[in-house]
């Protein structure tokens, strides 16, 4: 039995529209959420993509989401922005303070783009990206619920929080690294949870602190830290840039991502963006010879690369959706099965 369905990039986005507009989300917010939601899932982030639909529509229903919310934009300093999403979803915020950001960096040189009582932000990537596309190099931290305890420790403090950089290139697509701090990204362990398939050993820890293979009992328990030690070091990084920076809850103060219930989570997002030098051919001359470096080696391969091969097979050929997945969204959307 067929388990999935093949439909263009285009048909996902506005399927995923059609769900969020059809349960009270408004329609400019309804866009920025399905823009994003389709892309992770064009460039094989499926745990960021149409898996999370279900569970944004419950919290809007039960009011842990605030559909409507105004985003308020303050300009803090010439160079720093906050947005305050309202306890909202994140994109419509990340689509403001970037919008915002690009004019100030590449009048400055720099800009800073705080977000606070915000929620889960998707693939940090597709964030990242538009920063570069417009001749910035970017970063980007969020904080996520706790999930991951400090070294040493028993008790889970810190989110997975990803990191990710952006760097415009010459000709091309940019340099695009996307990194969760758990093994792997907590989403992936829910889409496994709710497909009822098994998680590898090493992915994820039990409530006792042992290997587990089980989706629910590593959700009950914590996740795997990239790098031991470095890992938990960084995702202490994140956190205070994602939450004491921005002013946003602290991922054990986080409710879950993925329950209706309960408080808004609160979480916070911080980019930074940096124009380059303004001798910008030299510049991307030095960069290319540095990526030439990695890409002329026996075996190695730049970040992102799968990425960007995903991209291109997504805007050519389509995206193969779980069919569970669809029926969901079309459901949510009030289509005939």
């Amino acid at each position: 039995m067929q388990d999935s369905e093949r439909i263009s990039l285009s048909a996902a986005q506005k399927l995923l529209f059609r769900a969020l507009h059809a349960n009270s989300v408004p329609k400019q917010v309804a866009e920025s959420v399905a823009e994003a939601l389709a892309a992770a899932e064009a460039e094989g982030q499926v745990g960021h993509g149409f898996s999370r639909l279900e569970d944004y529509v419950a919290q809007v229903r039960s009011g842990k989401i605030a559909a409507d919310a105004q985003v308020v934009i303050r300009q803090v300093s010439k160079t720093g922005i906050h947005a305050d999403a309202g306890h909202g979803f994140a994109y419509p915020a990340l689509d403001a303070v970037i919008t915002r950001g690009i004019s100030v960096a590449k009048d400055f040189g720099t800009a800073t783009m705080a977000v606070s009582r915000s929620h889960h932000c998707g693939a940090l990537s597709f964030q990242t990206e538009k920063l570069a596309r417009q001749g910035l190099l970017a970063l980007m931290f969020a904080n996520t619920p706790a999930a991951i305890a400090p070294w040493g420790g028993a008790e889970r403090l810190y989110g997975t929080n990803p990191i990710a950089f952006s760097a415009p290139r010459k000709t091309g697509p940019p340099l695009v690294i996307d990194l969760s701090l758990s093994r792997v990204a907590r989403g992936k362990v829910m889409n496994a949870s709710k497909s009822g398939q098994p998680i590898p050993v090493g992915w994820a820890l039990d409530t006792e602190g042992r290997p587990t293979k089980d989706p629910d009992a590593a959700l009950a328990g914590s996740m795997a830290p990239i790098g031991g030690p470095k890992g938990t070091a960084l995702a202490l990084m994140v956190e205070i840039f994602a939450a004491v920076m921005t002013g946003a809850a602290l991922s054990p103060e986080a409710s879950s991502f993925f329950s209706a219930d309960g408080s808004p989570p609160g979480v916070g997002q911080f980019l930074v963006a940096f124009r380059p030098p303004s001798d910008d051919q030299a510049f991307f001359d030095r960069l290319e010879v540095l990526l030439g470096m990695v890409v002329g080696m026996d075996g190695a391969r730049l970040p992102g690369q799968r990425r960007i091969e995903a991209l291109g097979r997504a805007r050519d050929l389509g995206i193969d959706v779980p069919i569970r997945h669809l029926e969901t969204a079309r459901r949510l959307a009030g289509e005939r099965l």
